[in-house]
């Protein structure tokens, strides 16, 4: 098969591929409709779909819904465009050099193994209750996955690669942006997808910080006041959006090997 023809039918196949993405969905949705009409499970432990629908419906007409999505969206950005730019760096120069990685990487592992939680703590003690602690937690979760998978793959780029940059009289700077970093591509965009999650995950905790808005306060908020409809429904929400945040990291990655592979 030839090239182009080889490109024809894998374009041909993304439809398939795509509408199989959604199938699984589509009967987890039918299914949880069945047993909530049906009874098996009670209403008070598991609210049909069109309880969940109406609640974000209610929320909406409130308008406490855009709010509590666009502040936990903003939140989640901030902290990962942050903690991913400083888990480059970090993970840049511990996979670079020996010196770096002998005097950083045993401190940042330390600090890697610290749980979510443990941080609140000391980021309301220095920080305070308001957006600066949220976004700095984000961010922490954000770092240690960037860091770990650029450093990692920066330590086995092909020496031949930039032996071959060195005798072409490169600089190091030149040499980290036209070799070693289009090299690790591939490694990077799975470091980005990794900390995009994290990002998600942390601001459920971060959002624990007294809180009065975001996505994160209404899952705790609505656990407590039994409104078991918008529980399930902030859930459905973070699923949805981490995973069309992912889908862009997608995107980039799709770009970024067309640009530098």
């Amino acid at each position: 098969m030839t090239e182009p023809a080889a490109r024809r039918a894998q374009r041909s196949s993304r439809p398939v591929m795509a509408a199989l993405g959604f199938l699984l969905p589509v009967l987890l949705l039918g299914g949880w409709q069945v047993i909530a009409v049906t009874g098996i499970v009670p209403a008070y432990r598991l609210p049909s779909p069109t309880s969940v629908f109406l609640a974000g419906v209610d929320l909406a007409e409130r308008g406490q819904l855009g709010q509590f999505v666009g502040i936990s969206v903003q939140r989640v950005l901030i902290g990962f465009v942050a903690g991913a730019t400083i888990g480059l760096v970090l993970g840049s120069l511990v996979g670079l050099s020996r010196v770096a990685s002998a005097a950083l990487a045993p401190t940042i592992g330390a600090f890697r193994a610290v749980p979510s939680l443990a941080w609140v703590p000391l980021l309301i003690l220095y920080l305070g209750i308001n957006e600066d602690s949220k976004v700095t937690l984000i961010a922490i979760g954000a770092l240690f996955p960037v860091y770990t998978t650029v450093a990692g793959a920066l330590r086995h780029v092909d020496p031949h690669l930039v032996e071959l940059g060195r005798a072409y009289g490169l600089t190091r700077l030149q040499l980290l942006q036209q070799v070693q970093l289009p090299a690790v591509v591939p490694s990077i965009v799975s470091g980005l997808r990794l900390a995009l999650a994290q990002s998600w995950l942390f601001l459920v905790a971060a959002e624990l910080i007294a809180a009065s808005m975001g996505l994160g306060f209404l899952l705790s908020d609505s656990a407590n006041n039994g409104r078991l409809d918008r529980t399930f429904l902030a859930i459905v929400l973070l699923a949805v959006l981490g995973k069309t945040s992912d889908a862009l990291i997608g995107l980039l990655e799709r770009y970024l090997l067309k640009r530098w592979t």
